[in-house]
């Protein structure tokens, strides 16, 4: 179940092997790629890439895609198992995790996953966002945080030769941001971010990015993850220089904060009007503490980028403190720890919305190791035949999409582009999606 990166590795790893198996894919969207497609920034395109690696795994004779089908709702696990010898659960993390300070909820702090599905064009999100802000403030200092504040300050424009959606590119022409602060409690060294990621904010040219001289401090256990780091090593260097360089003339600025703890957001007749941080310093053991120093920061928009969660499935356990379904090595778990048999889980599902994409690949090993290991104990499926499942969709009614359909959605939003000298436009709509699929 889930058609992104982590389901299509563990049908890779599937067909691969030495066993004799059939592959469904079954996607809640008409279209397939999850977190590529509606969860990556739409200025990544060498991220987006990865697609034309995962394109030749679905491109297989023995794997079906069978999308626009929501787990829950139009099928159960019941039902699947009339079907299939094993089902593995892939359906990542999509939701925000949630920040409990005072002010959190005020009409104008956003969490930063729904900011990336509006932003990247996913079906059940609403087709326009309030940009009205001058000055934003962005929580957390990973590579998601840096995706939002890069989409906030870039121009509409500059985004133009990517696929960003003709309601996106409208909503974000109207916004008069002039300034975008990151903040994050700990210092440079403790950043998330990745080299990469980090560097492509200087690459505008219409976004200056500044740092505060006084956030590059270390102790010496910043300094040891420096020398134990090479990734941690390019990041400090990169702010470093950022921070003695003399400031550009650039019309919009980016701020990257350290070393300030957000304590409160600020609200006056139910808006967010500022943002309270308190500084902090090191403890001396490579954690931080409050100092009492406060400051206000003039905002109008907060997002809160401090993690990604995962969502309780229906009929399958769940741990609400991990946000993760209970596992060994990729085998479900039930509430008294025994396996629950044939089913499995890979991806943020299985260990929490951490790492990039590639390491995925690691979780899909583990789980197919376990599931081949276990089958000659799977029950077999009631229904054997390839072209049961199908009948069974449509005789409910549910407008499921394939691979092929893909292909047709893929040429139709190329052909939407193709007279404005881009690559694709997104396809946002739903229906629409199903209709090209489908058509």
């Amino acid at each position: 179940m889930g058609a992104g990166p982590a389901g299509i590795y563990a049908a890779d790893l599937l067909d691969k092997s030495e066993a004799d198996v059939e592959i469904d894919l079954f996607e809640r969207m008409p279209a397939p790629f999850g977190l590529i497609r509606y969860g990556v920034a739409p200025d990544h395109p060498r991220i987006k890439g990865i697609v034309t690696a995962l394109h030749k795994v679905l491109d297989r004779p023995n794997i079906r895609l069978l999308g626009n089908i929501d787990y829950g709702t139009d099928i159960k696990l019941d039902e699947l198992r009339e079907f299939y010898d094993a089902v593995v659960f892939a359906t990542g993390a999509m939701a925000d995790r949630a920040l409990d300070i005072p002010g959190i909820d005020l009409d104008g702090s956003h969490g930063a996953a729904d900011f990336v599905s509006w932003y990247d064009g996913h079906p059940d999100v609403p087709r326009s966002w309030p940009l009205t802000a001058t000055s934003v403030a962005v929580l957390g200092v990973g590579n998601v945080a840096l995706d939002v504040a890069r989409v906030l300050a870039k121009t509409a424009d500059e985004l133009l030769p990517t696929d960003i959606p003709a309601n996106v590119h409208a909503g974000l022409a109207a916004s008069p941001v002039t300034d975008v602060h990151v903040f994050g409690r700990r210092g440079p060294a403790q950043a998330k971010f990745t080299p990469l990621e980090l560097r492509e904010l200087d690459h505008s040219p219409n976004v200056e990015v500044i740092v505060d001289p006084e956030d590059m401090e270390f102790d010496e256990a910043s300094v040891a993850q420096l020398r134990g780091s090479r990734q941690v090593e390019m990041v400090v260097k990169t702010l470093q220089e950022w921070a003695i360089r003399d400031p550009g003339s650039r019309p919009r600025r980016l701020h990257l904060h350290f070393f300030h703890s957000p304590s409160e957001v600020l609200g006056e007749d139910g808006r967010v009007v500022g943002l309270r941080t308190e500084r902090t310093e090191y403890a001396g053991d490579g954690t931080v503490r409050g100092t009492g120093e406060f400051r206000d920061w003039d905002v109008q928009a907060v997002y809160r980028a401090v993690g990604y969660l995962s969502s309780h499935l229906p009929e399958i356990p769940f741990d609400h403190v991990a946000g993760v379904i209970p596992n060994d090595a990729g085998r479900v778990l039930d509430l008294d720890e025994d396996q629950v048999p044939g089913v499995y889980v890979t991806g943020w599902i299985k260990r929490g919305p951490v790492g990039l994409i590639g390491h995925t690949k690691g979780d899909a090993a583990e789980t197919v190791a376990s599931l081949l290991a276990d089958a000659d104990t799977l029950a077999a499926p009631k229904h054997a035949s390839p072209d049961a499942i199908l009948e069974f969709l449509a005789a409910r009614g549910i407008p499921f999409t394939t691979w092929a359909g893909w292909g047709k959605l893929d040429a139709h939003e190329k052909s939407l582009g193709e007279p404005h000298g881009r690559e694709r436009v997104k396809v946002v709509e739903r229906e629409e999606m199903v209709r090209v699929s489908r058509d």
